[in-house]
């Protein structure tokens, strides 16, 4: 309990990195075991217990939901559904938080919460990239609202049927999946609101700030020829484009197929007014070339900055006549110009487009090979920040692979850990996460303290702390009112659960509850739903669910993070799960 309280301070208070703090802990369990072993323990043994973290299902289950979700996101497999929430979100910030908060709820009920959140997870990251909320103060309302679904049916959560299952073989009948889902709808009409408007304001924005302005480029746009534009006028498109996009010599009047538009703007909106407008910012046999040459290759494409300078041949051309397309295979989508000196002015060719200059700074999509020779041979210097697109051809099946994973888990047809396993092999082979990208979609800080968690969980419950825990309480109970005896058995367990595990909660939660009940002479079924809510109430620590992990690296989430948005809500619910039991059993 000592060693529990001491790794919650080090959390807490910040000074030491995640990652220390959970290796120091582990390194105490380790030496701490093997010269005071535990009853029927050798010094060998406590090793094994400290360092089985890193060989646990729980962790293994991470990773491989973490490489699934890197497919998805490198597929581009979530685009469209990660659009459709945009939309809302420009409607009004606080309106697509509410709709994402309610269908994270509805989702969890029926689907397990770990896979819910992994479908949604990269689509909240890309939304906050694209200009919505942040992520750090999105991830961690959803990730509640996910959790609180979880909790209103047997189903919802591996720890719902484990606690039901452990009251069944006490002696109680069974409940069917949703016995206490009016329960926990009661709650969520007090909670949703916590989620939905203080949560966000209780978080910090966490986004990193990009020093001076974005790279504006200037392309070339040729509208698509399928007829999506056919009569539309340039004032109605305006409305659906970026507002970073900015027009030059616009024509008036009706869009054309086939128009050549003269735009600026960051890369990320010259691509979204591209896919809205259907065209390309580059030739389509240059386009197709690449996609062709990658596709054979098993290559991804990448796209770079470049910087032009004074030793280069391409300075006072355009990009129709420096022939880079044909000489090196790779494509420019668009020309950054910098400030220009007092008196200096851009240059254009006779058909208006943009004579290349010193200092400027090329968008150029291809394969790295042709890539590096195009800036070897032209003397270009390559900047920072190079980034690879997503393999669209792929997005289907990595959708289908997700789809497939988590509908097994879902219905019970496998245990989470397998069908994750199953699908982060399906992803390696079929090529939709590249065996050298691994590292990129794993965290070293969560992998730690998933380790050093499951660690002192597991000593938490072999030391018989737990157990003692529950008969102190058992002692008290007897003077407090039904009401007072359901909150407290409620925040024990949510005691257990934030700082053991919801499984070690619920293996010694049930039988005490089970236990209190037929001393004090209540009716035993509200007091193994206290202990079935308590379980779910893990809000408050990262190391208290999975899914709070899973969170933690892409909202750069602290420690105190969680207290400091999880203890109101735990409180909240606790409050009122109690007067809902004690209001619903009559008690």
């Amino acid at each position: 309990m000592i060693l529990t309280i001491a790794m919650f301070i080090g959390f807490a208070r910040g000074k030491l990195s995640v990652e220390i703090v959970s290796l120091m802990t582990i390194a105490v369990i380790a030496v701490g075991l093997y010269f005071f072993p535990l009853e029927g323990m050798g010094p060998a043994d406590g090793l094994q217990l400290a360092f089985s973290g890193f060989g646990h299902y729980a962790l293994i289950t991470i990773c491989a939901l973490m490489i699934m979700g890197r497919g998805l996101v490198v597929t581009g497999a979530l685009e469209p559904a990660a659009r459709f929430l945009e939309r809302v979100f420009k409607i009004n910030l606080q309106l697509g938080l509410l709709v994402s908060l309610i269908i994270a709820f509805t989702l969890s009920m029926g689907v397990n919460d770990t896979p819910v959140l992994v479908l949604l997870l990269p689509i909240f990251v890309s939304l906050a990239a694209r200009g919505a909320m942040p992520a750090s103060k999105t991830l961690i309302p959803l990730n509640a609202a996910v959790l609180i679904g979880g909790m209103a049916t047997t189903i919802g959560t591996s720890t719902n049927i484990l606690v039901v299952s452990i009251a069944r073989d006490l002696g109680m009948p069974s409940m069917p999946v949703f016995h206490f889902t009016p329960i926990v709808l009661f709650a969520s009409m007090f909670a949703l609101p916590y989620l939905w408007l203080v949560m966000p304001r209780l978080l910090k924005d966490n986004r990193v700030d990009v020093s001076g302005q974005q790279r504006r480029f200037h392309a070339r746009l040729r509208v698509g020829d399928d007829g999506f534009l056919e009569g539309k006028q340039m004032d109605e498109i305006l409305a659906r484009l970026p507002k970073e996009i900015e027009f030059h010599n616009a024509p008036k009047g009706e869009i054309q197929a086939l128009d050549r538009l003269h735009v600026s703007g960051p890369h990320e909106a010259i691509e979204a007014a591209s896919r809205e407008l259907r065209g390309e910012v580059a030739p389509s046999w240059v386009l197709d070339r690449i996609k062709r040459q990658a596709n054979a290759l098993g290559q991804d494409i990448s796209v770079v900055e470049m910087t032009v300078t004074g030793d280069s041949r391409l300075i006072s051309r355009t990009l129709p006549t420096s022939g880079i397309a044909d000489l090196y295979g790779v494509a420019v989508l668009g020309i950054h110009r910098p400030n220009r000196l007092i008196g200096q002015k851009d240059e254009y060719s006779d058909g208006g487009d943009m004579r290349i200059g010193e200092g400027d700074v090329l968008l150029v999509m291809g394969l790295p090979e042709n890539l590096s020779e195009f800036a070897r041979s032209d003397s270009l210097l390559i900047l920072e920040g190079v980034r690879e697109l997503p393999r669209r051809s792929k997005a289907v099946l990595s959708a289908v692979i997700m789809t497939g994973s988590v509908g097994t888990a879902s219905i019970g047809l496998l245990p989470i850990a397998i069908s994750a396993l199953a699908g982060a092999i399906l992803m390696f082979v079929t090529g939709c996460v590249k065996f050298d990208r691994v590292g990129r979609a794993l965290s070293a800080k969560v992998i730690v303290l998933v380790a050093a968690s499951i660690a002192i969980g597991r000593i938490i419950l072999e030391s018989g702390a737990a157990g003692w825990l529950g008969q102190v309480l058992s002692i008290g109970l007897q003077f407090l009112s039904p009401a007072a005896v359901l909150a407290c058995i409620m925040l024990f367990v949510t005691l257990l659960t934030n700082f053991a595990s919801n499984a070690t909660a619920a293996t010694v939660g049930t039988p005490i509850a089970f236990n209190i009940a037929s001393q004090l002479g209540l009716p035993p079924e509200p007091l193994i739903l206290a202990v079935l809510f308590g379980c779910n109430l893990c809000y408050a620590t990262p190391i208290a669910y999975q899914t709070n992990m899973l969170i933690m690296a892409e909202g750069s989430y602290e420690f105190k993070d969680y207290i400091r948005t999880g203890v109101p809500l735990v409180v909240l619910m606790v409050a009122v799960l109690s007067f809902a039991l004690v209001t619903t059993y009559e008690m």
